[in-house]
C-alpha cells in the first residue's frame, strides 16, 4: 500500500479543516450559486475539483522527476513548503473581513459554471503552490510511486473540497447573507485558517524522515 493508515488518519482531518476555510474556490462557488442557482453552484465545485486534480497531477509528475534526479531536492521542497505555509498563515491574519464576500459572477449554465471553475482553479498559482507545500510532507518516496501518492492525496482533498464547495454553491443565498452579517464569524475563520497553516509549517519543519 503506497500510503499507511496512520498517515491517512493525520491527513484526512487536516484536509477537511483546510476545505472548510474560505478561499477563492469557495467564494467562486458561492458567487455562482447566488447568481445562477444551485445547479450552477454545484457544477462550479466540480470544475474547481477538476482543476485541482490537474494541479495535483502536474505537481506529482514534477516532484517525482525531481526526486528521481536529485534525492536531496526533497529537502529543498520541504523547506520551501515551510516558508510558504508561514506566509499563508501571516496572510490569513492580515486578510480583511471583506475577503469573505462572494466574488461577482455572471449568470451561467451548469456547463459554463463547470468550465469556468476549471479555469478559475488552473489560473490560480496559489493552488499549485499550496499543493506543493502541503502534500510533500505526507509523501514517502520509500513507499513507492510519488506520483501515485500525490494523486491519492489530491483525490482526498478533492472529495472533501467538492462536498463542501458543492454545499456552499447549493445553499449559496443563505450562506452569503450569513457571512455578510457576521464579522465575528469571519474573524474566527481567519484565526482558524492561520492556526492550521502555522501548525502545518511546524510539523513540516520538525518532522524527520
Amino acid at each position: 500500500m503506497p500510503i499507511d493508515s496512520q498517515t491517512l488518519l493525520i491527513f484526512i482531518p487536516i484536509a477537511l479543516a483546510l476545505n472548510l476555510t474560505p478561499g477563492a474556490d469557495m467564494l467562486f462557488c458561492l458567487g455562482q450559486g447566488i447568481k445562477s442557482g444551485p445547479k450552477a453552484g454545484f457544477a462550479a465545485s466540480l470544475g474547481i475539483a477538476t482543476g485541482s486534480f490537474l494541479h495535483a497531477l502536474a505537481a506529482g509528475l514534477g516532484l517525482a522527476a525531481l526526486i528521481a534526479a536529485h534525492p536531496l531536492a526533497f529537502e529543498a521542497v520541504r523547506w520551501a513548503g515551510v516558508a510558504y505555509l508561514l506566509w499563508l498563515a501571516l496572510g490569513s491574519l492580515r486578510e480583511p473581513a471583506g475577503a469573505l464576500e462572494p466574488t461577482e459572477a455572471q449568470r451561467s449554465s451548469a456547463l459554463s459554471a463547470w468550465r469556468n471553475g476549471i479555469f478559475v482553479c488552473l489560473l490560480n498559482p496559489k493552488v499549485a503552490l499550496f499543493i506543493l507545500a502541503l502534500v510533500p510532507q505526507f509523501v514517502d518516496p520509500a513507499r513507492g510511486s510519488v506520483l501515485l501518492q500525490f494523486l491519492i492525496f489530491g483525490a482526498i482533498l478533492n472529495i472533501g473540497g467538492t462536498a463542501i464547495n458543492g454545499l456552499v454553491g447549493v445553499f449559496a443565498g443563505g450562506i452569503g447573507r450569513f457571512l455578510a452579517r457576521n464579522a465575528v464569524v469571519a474573524r474566527i475563520l481567519r484565526y482558524f485558517t492561520s492556526f492550521v497553516f502555522f501548525s502545518l509549517a511546524a510539523k513540516l519543519a520538525f518532522e524527520r524522515r
